[in-house]
């Protein structure tokens, strides 16, 4: 049986994604939720197989939790069910961790075949959309979106330093920190300090690599 997790805060969609699977015995959604830090609580909690994720949502946005669950849970598959077909959103989410992008105006059943097919190994993207093997390598390449300096100071956050601490220790000044910090929660679409501590802790960054 493959177990899915669902996140999106449409509930019209999240019924029928429901009704999909409702009478499929080799499916079973072991948890639905409606905002992104909802999505990271169900898979530490049930490790689902696959995660179908919208991209815009309340409080953690599907870009910052696809890359935490594929940093945490390698196994996990991420399918991204968004109604945005630009090329930025499609790189975003394929450098974050998902291997299948389905659009909203599609058919549900593009859903399950999505499923099979990242179950399987492959990666699986909604027919109407136009993504290379190279464009594929390319996000791959550049899956981290932040700069050195800004990954050696997130790894000083995840050591709870304070701005002037961080400042201090690179001898820098506290401006600059706090400018690395906007940059930061900007590029990873958070919305506060507190935000982003959590994002240094939760996503285990390999520092020894930075």
């Amino acid at each position: 049986m493959i177990t899915i997790a669902i996140a999106e805060d449409h509930q019209a969609l999240i019924d029928g994604i429901q009704l999909l699977f409702k009478y499929n015995d080799d499916y079973s959604i072991v948890g639905m939720a409606n905002d992104g830090i909802e999505l990271l609580d169900i898979v530490r909690a049930k490790q689902p197989n696959v995660v179908i994720t919208d991209i815009r949502m309340p409080k953690m946005d599907g870009f910052v939790a696809t890359r935490m669950i594929t940093k945490e849970f390698p196994d996990t598959k991420v399918i991204a069910f968004s109604m945005f077909d630009q090329d930025k959103a499609i790189t975003q989410m394929l450098e974050a961790g998902a291997v299948g992008y389905v659009l909203k105006n599609s058919s549900l059943s593009i859903l399950e075949t999505a499923i099979k097919e990242v179950m399987i190994g492959n990666k699986y993207y909604d027919s109407t959309l136009n993504i290379t093997d190279n464009a594929f390598a390319k996000a791959k390449n550049n899956s981290s979106p932040l700069s050195k300096s800004e990954r050696d100071i997130l790894k000083l956050i995840a050591q709870n330093m304070t701005s002037s601490e961080i400042a201090a220790t690179r001898f820098t000044a506290v401006s600059t920190v706090e400018k690395h910090r906007k940059n930061m929660m900007r590029k990873l679409n958070l919305s506060g300090k507190g935000e982003l501590l959590r994002y240094a802790l939760e996503r285990k960054y390999d520092f020894k690599k930075t």
